[in-house]
């Protein structure tokens, strides 16, 4: 469901390099043995480290900040280990996309399944809450095998890739819910969907509040809170995580939250970053700590990134101006 429409604009000449090359080497890399898959992830991850810089500072900054208790040279060794896990994941997308769901059968092992079953029995649909794990197209893969499920997502910039990531995912999910689409996530709840939703990323503080995620102050999504409400709908967590050598993934869901919502968004919001935490620390570097998590600060504190290129660029210019400025009023 949720079919993203064809049009011929999709074959403009600037979309040319996906059609012609990224859908087809994506459609070759799938069918590549997996410990072929892995080498070749794992090269592709260094690759990405070395050369882009900026991701690299981003996931050195969160893996800093979220992990003090370790030293700086464990820092390093988990920033480099994110971005192979990444570069595996990429892989694993190919899969995603491309390999009979049939192929994963017998290669999960899931816990708390029975959690989803009862709470799904009353009728009133169950948010499944879980993070942003690098190999997360893969997830939605591995849970079909045992419950139909929702997502929410973003959508992506890029027509033609958007396009295809849709038409690929149709598959996997029953709705594909554009993440500014409340009406149909609260449509999927009270047809007792299983809707997967991932409130782990900075969007500000228009729909969030402040809470802790592993003690750091961040701008936290309370929408899970309010979808709860309207239709009293079970939340539960959701975690996975990948065999470090084989073709292996394990899957766990948790009982449904108790006591949630309060009337307190803020410590909503922060059992909710919590339990995430909890699940993240189980295998930390299969998380996406290449976003900028982190970004939005309380006031009068400094984000905690280094300055993009374009941004330093933008503040020269702009200090160059009210130089020339002040001049000109001063001669």
């Amino acid at each position: 469901m949720n079919k993203t429409p064809f049009t011929w604009q999709l074959l403009s000449p600037r979309y040319w390099p996906i059609w012609l090359i990224v859908l087809p080497l994506i459609f070759m890399l799938s069918h590549l043995p997996w410990p072929i898959q892995r080498r070749l992830g794992t090269g592709l991850g260094l690759l990405i480290y070395h050369v882009i810089g900026q991701r690299r500072r981003d996931t050195e900054t969160n893996i800093r900040l979220c992990f003090p208790e370790k030293s700086a040279a464990e820092h390093a060794a988990m920033t480099k280990d994110v971005f192979v896990q990444g570069g595996i994941s990429l892989l694993e997308t190919a899969n995603a996309w491309f390999k009979p769901v049939s192929y994963y059968k017998n290669k999960v092992t899931i816990h708390g399944l029975e959690h989803l079953q009862t709470a799904q029995a009353q009728g009133k649909g169950v948010l499944l809450l879980g993070a942003h794990y690098s190999f997360v197209d893969l997830c939605g893969l591995l849970a079909i095998l045992f419950f139909h499920v929702d997502t929410v997502y973003r959508p992506q910039n890029n027509k033609a890739l958007e396009y295809i990531m849709v038409r690929l995912r149709l598959r996997i999910y029953d709705y594909q819910i554009d993440h500014d689409n409340m009406r149909l996530l609260i449509k999927a709840l009270k047809e007792n969907h299983v809707v997967w939703y991932t409130p782990d990323q900075d969007f500000g503080l228009k729909q969030g509040v402040f809470a802790p995620f592993f003690g750091i102050q961040a701008a936290t999504i309370t929408s899970p809170r309010r979808l709860q409400k309207i239709n009293n709908s079970a939340v539960m967590m959701v975690h996975f995580r990948r065999h470090p050598i084989l073709e292996q993934y394990e899957m766990l869901i948790t009982p449904p939250l108790e006591n949630y919502p309060t009337n307190d968004a803020i410590a909503d919001a922060t059992r909710i970053n919590h339990e995430l935490e909890l699940l993240i620390r189980r295998s930390p570097t299969q998380y996406m700590w290449f976003h900028r998590r982190f970004k939005t600060r309380p006031e009068g504190e400094a984000m905690p990134y280094p300055k993009k290129p374009r941004h330093l660029k933008e503040e020269l210019e702009i200090a160059e101006a009210a130089a020339k400025a002040k001049e000109k009023a001063n001669p």
